[in-house]
């Protein structure tokens, strides 16, 4: 890479995004989910066409996933890593093995550490019967070190109220809009990522942003804080983006030079938007084998004894599939609470 050159390399982004170590996997759902059939589930006439169960199609705009009437992620197990939920638009309504349950959208994040192993359900509740049920999040997987793959499982959420944002006004007076996940910026402090969480540790300069700069927008993206610090951007709305030098006019996973600040400057016609994920690497060997990511061959094979034997502590709900009625709300309630958490501003 010449000195002037921002970008390492530029792939084209698929249905799974490219990601880099402490990350492990990436995921952009963006479903138009059609009105609901009154059960929040999809009309029965979508159905043609696909294989229900395991729908990845996209047929018509939007896919069924493994969900029969309501799309979705019905039960399924994890252990060794965590998912990152950002939903952008729409609602998913969440279950799991531990007795919590939420249902949360429209900004909203949810961080599971899976550890030592958790079942939980994802399910996208269509409430909507009238017009249309968009839907677009980004699920992320984020590794846990050897030392923390075996931690009691923890559920939380960041209401979108709560999450840090910063606006930021070039010299013309163009808007870039960041939301902060994880990984200070000036001016914002993320909330506290899980404590057993790579990204808890101040040395491991874990970031999650998402930028959205309007047209001629300038903005610069700061260097990471320590050496060694690895750095995606997912160019993936708008038409041409400079990041430093370097134009770039196709949507593409960006790994880029994290050592340097770099202007990013939108020279199209319409928005950009950008998910950005950072960290430095963990540095240890992955074995991945469905939803299960340990260190070793033999801790894989460990994980599938102990799912078979204790089911990662049950399930607890009537269903695979359950979701939490048709009230357009967002809660959650914690494992052994009583009460729903609300929504509440910061």
């Amino acid at each position: 890479m010449s000195q002037d050159t921002a970008i390492f390399k530029s792939q084209p982004l698929g249905p799974l995004w490219p990601t880099m170590d402490p990350f492990l996997f990436c995921a952009h759902h963006d479903d138009a989910y059609p009105a609901g059939d009154g059960r929040m589930g999809v009309q029965a006439v979508e159905f043609e066409g696909r294989q229900m169960g395991s729908d990845f199609s996209g047929r018509n705009g939007f896919s069924m996933y493994h969900g029969d009437s309501v799309p979705g992620f019905p039960g399924h197990p994890h252990r060794g890593f965590e998912t990152v939920t950002l939903v952008r638009k729409g609602l998913i309504d969440h279950s799991d093995s531990l007795g919590a349950a939420a249902r949360f959208g429209g900004g909203d994040v949810q961080w599971l550490t899976a550890g030592k192993g958790i079942q939980h359900s994802e399910m996208f509740p269509l409430l909507n019967r009238e017009a249309a049920n968009p839907l677009e999040l980004f699920q992320i997987w984020l590794n846990l070190p050897a030392r923390s793959k075996m931690v009691e499982p923890h559920f939380t959420m960041f209401w979108n109220e709560r999450i840090p944002r910063l606006e930021h006004r070039d010299g013309h007076g163009r808007k870039t809009d960041v939301t902060v996940v994880a990984g200070a910026l000036p001016g914002a402090r993320p909330l506290a990522p899980p404590p057993e969480s790579w990204a808890s540790q101040a040395e491991a300069d874990v970031a999650i942003w998402t930028l959205r700069l309007e047209p001629g927008a300038r903005w610069s993206l700061p260097r990471a804080v320590g050496e060694g610090t690895q750095r995606m951007l997912y160019f993936f709305v708008g038409q041409e983006l400079h990041i430093g030098p370097t134009a770039q006019r196709q949507h593409a996973a960006l790994h880029v030079d994290a050592s340097r600040d770099w202007e990013l400057h939108n020279s199209g016609h319409d928005a950009v938007e950008c998910l950005v994920l950072q960290g430095r690497p963990i540095g240890e060997s992955v074995v991945q084998y469905g939803p299960f990511v340990m260190n070793t061959q033999q801790e894989i094979m460990q994980a599938l004894q102990d799912y078979r034997r204790t089911q990662f502590g049950g399930w607890p709900w009537a269903e695979q599939d359950p979701v939490h009625g048709p009230e357009d709300r967002r809660f959650a309630r914690y494992p052994g609470a009583t009460a729903d958490e609300l929504p509440q501003p910061a």
